[in-house]
């Protein structure tokens, strides 16, 4: 008997009048249509969706409702834990791919795996925020004091914008769908004819839900779970609107999810194995690979683009919104074969003063709507001032990513043509340009496209929905759980690499962009093992997810991007305190630790220059960089040791004053600028640069007040004991002039080592740096010492210096304050 049926003789019984209804049909998730509308895109505003069953109250609804967001969490638990145990062996897969042996090779790991992060990130990310806020709303119903209406509890229980965001994102499983039949293959393939993948891929375990009771999966089986999950999840939706009344604030939110999760599915249940694909009259089957806004720098204005990437070929489109009543549409602006298509991207930086001003007032009034927004209350006039403020930080937020993306992707065409696109993100770009070389490498045979058909086709083929704007993508209670105040950042070192590379690496952070949310180390020398110690610091709102990429660097080269990851940042992890991580970067690991700061954040200033540190006291240099070994310091040294072992005269022999004048004034400005130019400067002005800076400290690295006792120690005949009393005397010093100072003699001593080569002794060494490393007092300055004739001076210096390079027990240098204060290390697999 159906529930309608039931009701009607249950109030019958109760001798409670019923009016005759129409038959209630159960609407079915995928309705059955004719002719070419089979699967197209429900309108936005038409959505076909049952009535509101009239036969429970309010609060039964919501009842139910609850019974169902319960139900829901449960199976993203164990659909979450069905994806970590799919990604538990792709570390190690990774890892054994650089090997002699591999269990898989590079490629095939990537295919195996392909989108299956991000697919855990998206539900993760979906299920922390249900969870919460489940939890919240269940807290709130047991709390002592005055007795609260199920109606308002209920009502105050709102997701839809959890589902819809996490719906505005189902296009990451139009990537894995179009992959799966790849990876299944190499699955199948490997498990036959590798014996130590095929133990692996046929016992792999999970836990499953809240009882934590061990299932054990095929891997094939596992690679399946994203298939169904879809499919679910639009079922979840159509209960979860059954359940929820019409004026509840979710409703509208809800409908809109339902209608782009059905419309994504209407594409993928087009072809058998969930491909989306258009078919021309050539007969060739053509698939839709990726999609998402880029800007477009073609011609003179930039605009704002829909791109699509199909098996051969990309497609550029301008969207049109729809009018009420309407479909959206796409008007085709060009396209470009992937047939011998190149491509070469570069950083744009540099920005006029012009643009630097502009960009200031764009991100003071988004700063200020932000304000407003969080200082408004409850109230239907609030509520309609805030849709409006919002609706405007959507536009201004629209106008920076159009007008203001930091990278440029250029493609170029066999034929002549080339296009020029620019990306707010480098891990973006490098996800498009990915993408587009996997095709290009397949030798695809462009068919000439129906680009009617092919751009008619979008509004039903596309995953992206809007271009990525947090404002549109945020609520107050993801904001709570967001990062807001200063985020640190302290680089490390890296590993893996496969041969001796000149390395940086790119940070990016999400949230508000009120302030730069980019920043990159400088350069590496060429290493191994390339080691930074370097802190970059954001100040963030809103902020969720870090990026991290590390890049490569080669004269007359363009960058090539190692690796990429993206890390959640949890507010309640990370702390005033450091802490110290490894991620994995496809190959490379990579060493960084994290330290956040919660505080209000002050409005954008108008410029980001960095401050000078030729003629700053050393210790305030090395206090602003987060280290104790200034950079300049060692950039220098670095760049000497790689190329200036063997130079004849190195320290001795001035490089050009201009091109030293020219590195000053970039490390007084741009660290990652300086070193770069450091990179090809001739090898005399970078040991001119390192001479200057130290000669231009206000108070030497030893400090003056030392002069007179270490003169003294001089007089000193035995050695040993002379040695013993000097270091003593340096270990007086401030921490980052006794660490610098080690750092220098050290680096002077391996020059000695060369100098049947490059004619440069210990005293050689000491009689150029001891006058600018150690001075005496000046005259009439609190000096009640004796007085000391220049002459004197002078040997006092050099004889000081001297003495310390031939101290063989000097201590090694501490390069960079210690950030892992916290006894775990965390690894990060992705």
């Amino acid at each position: 008997m159906d529930v309608y049926q039931e009701a009607v003789e249950y109030l019958e019984l109760r001798q409670i009048p019923v009016e005759a209804e129409a038959d209630v049909l159960d609407e079915d998730v995928f309705q059955e249509e004719t002719g070419s509308g089979l699967f197209s895109p429900l309108p936005g505003d038409t959505i076909d969706l049952p009535d509101t069953p009239t036969l429970f109250t309010p609060e039964e609804l919501l009842e139910r409702r609850l019974v169902v967001l319960k139900g829901m969490l449960e199976s993203e638990e164990i659909y979450l834990s069905e994806l970590e145990a799919l990604l538990m062996p792709m570390k190690a897969l990774w890892a054994s791919a650089g090997t002699s042996q591999p269990v898989l090779s590079s490629r095939q790991v990537q295919t195996v795996f392909y989108q299956v992060p991000e697919l855990r990130d998206l539900h993760q990310s979906f299920y922390s925020g249900l969870k919460a806020r489940l939890s919240a709303h269940c807290q709130a119903d047991l709390s002592p004091g005055e007795e609260r209406e199920m109606t308002n509890t209920g009502f105050e229980l709102a997701v839809g914008d959890l589902f819809l965001k996490m719906v505005n994102q189902i296009g990451l499983y139009g990537g894995f769908i179009q992959n799966y039949e790849e990876a299944v293959q190499v699955v199948r393939k490997c498990t036959q004819s590798e014996p130590r993948f095929r133990t692996l891929a046929e016992s792999m375990m999970s836990n499953n839900g809240t009882e934590k009771a061990r299932t054990k999966y095929t891997f094939e089986a596992l690679l399946y779970k994203p298939l169904d999950r879809v499919t679910k999840t639009t079922l979840v939706l159509l209960d979860l609107l059954k359940t929820t009344p019409a004026e509840h604030r979710d409703y509208v939110a809800l409908q809109e999810a339902l209608r782009l999760s059905r419309s994504f599915l209407a594409g993928v249940n087009e072809s058998s194995q969930g491909k989306r694909e258009v078919t021309l009259s050539h007969g060739m089957r053509r698939q839709l690979m990726r999609d998402g806004f880029v800007v477009d720098a073609s011609e003179l204005d930039r605009s704002l683009r829909h791109l699509f990437l199909y098996t051969d070929l990309l497609l550029c489109t301008r969207f049109k919104h729809a009018t009420r009543g309407k479909q959206d549409q796409y008007r085709f602006c060009w396209y470009l074969p992937l047939a011998g298509l190149k491509l070469r991207w570069t950083a744009d930086h540099e920005r006029s003063s012009d643009t630097l001003v502009r960009l200031h007032g764009l991100r003071s009034k988004i700063y200020l709507l932000r304000q407003q927004l969080k200082q408004q209350t409850k109230g239907s006039r609030v509520l309609a001032l805030a849709a409006r403020s919002r609706k405007k930080l959507e536009q201004m937020e629209l106008t920076l990513f159009t007008h203001f993306p930091a990278y440029r992707l250029e493609l170029h065409s066999p034929s002549g043509k080339s296009h020029t696109l620019l990306l707010s993100s480098l891990y973006e770009l490098e996800e498009w340009r990915e993408a587009i070389l996997k095709l290009t490498t397949d030798n695809i045979e462009t068919v000439p496209p129906d680009l009617l058909t092919l751009t008619s086709s979008c509004v039903k083929l596309r995953m992206t929905q809007q271009p990525p704007l947090h404002s549109s993508s945020t609520s107050s209670v993801e904001d709570d759980l967001s990062l807001c105040g200063t985020l640190s950042v302290a680089i490390h070192s890296a590993s893996g690499l496969q041969e001796p590379t000149s390395v940086y690496v790119c940070v990016e952070v999400d949230g508000y962009e009120f302030y730069d949310k980019q920043a990159q180390t400088h350069s590496s020398v060429l290493s191994l093992c390339p080691h930074w110690d370097q802190e970059l610091s954001f100040q963030v709102d809103g902020a969720k997810n870090m990026r991290v990429l590390c890049v490569s660097q080669s004269d007359g080269q363009d960058d090539s991007v190692l690796g990429k990851t993206t890390l959640k940042l949890d507010s309640k992890s990370l702390s005033r305190r450091w802490r110290r991580q490894t991620l994995q970067l496809g190959q490379v690991e990579l060493t960084l630790s994290l330290k956040y700061s919660p505080h209000p954040l002050d409005p954008p200033g108008s410029t980001a220059q960095e401050q000078p540190v030729f003629g700053v006291p050393i210790e305030t240099v090395a206090q602003q960089e987060g280290v104790l070994v200034p950079h300049v310091v060692r950039c220098c040294v670095e760049e000497v040791e790689r190329r200036g072992m063997e130079e004849v005269g190195i320290y001795r022999i001035s490089g050009t004053t201009s091109e030293i004048a020219m590195l000053k004034a970039a490390f007084n400005s741009n660290l990652r600028e300086a070193v770069t130019r450091l990179r090809s400067a001739e090898v005399n002005a970078v040991s001119g640069v390192l001479k200057l800076y130290f000669r231009e400290l206000p108070e030497p690295l030893i400090p003056t007040e030392l002069f007179q006792s270490l003169a003294r120690t001089l007089e000193i005949q035995d050695l040993n004991s002379r040695l013993v009393s000097m270091l003593s005397l340096l270990q007086t010093c401030p921490e980052t002039n006794c660490q610098t100072f080690y750092y220098l003699m050290h680096h002077l001593r391996r020059i000695s080592e060369k100098q049947h080569t490059n004619r440069m002794s210990l005293l050689n060494l000491a009689t150029v740096f001891g006058p600018s490393l150690v001075r005496p007092p000046v005259a009439g300055l609190g000096n009640d010492g004796p007085a000391v004739d220049i002459s004197q001076e002078v040997v006092v210096q050099v004889q000081v210096v001297f003495c310390y390079l031939q101290c063989n027990n000097l201590p090694e240098a501490q390069i960079a304050l210690p950030h892992d204060t916290d006894a775990e290390d965390e690894t990060t697999h992705t």
